[in-house]
């Protein structure tokens, strides 16, 4: 079975810092993907105490290992995944 690396949705904040140069540059976040009762969904600013409560979380901005039926149910969930946030390993 072919497995992915699944990179996060990702969405461009600033300013980022507190000079005028700063408002001109943003800094890419990534959005956290979390699993609970079956549906997935974005999640932004987590308890670090609450993650283990969710079936899955997958943290933004870091790279995870997923399956293809991980994959399929993620494209499905209609939560701004596309093909593009997966590489085949």
């Amino acid at each position: 079975m072919t497995t992915y690396t699944f990179r996060t949705p990702v969405v461009a904040e600033g300013p980022s810092g507190a000079h005028r140069l700063f408002s001109f540059y943003k800094i890419d976040r990534g959005i956290t993907i979390v699993r609970q009762d079956g549906v997935y969904y974005q999640a932004r600013y987590l308890v670090d105490g609450d993650l283990a409560t969710y079936q899955e979380v997958y943290r933004g901005g870091y790279n995870h290992t997923v399956s293809e039926a991980t994959k399929a149910a993620l494209i499905a969930a209609d939560i701004d995944v596309t093909e593009a946030n997966f590489t085949a390993q």
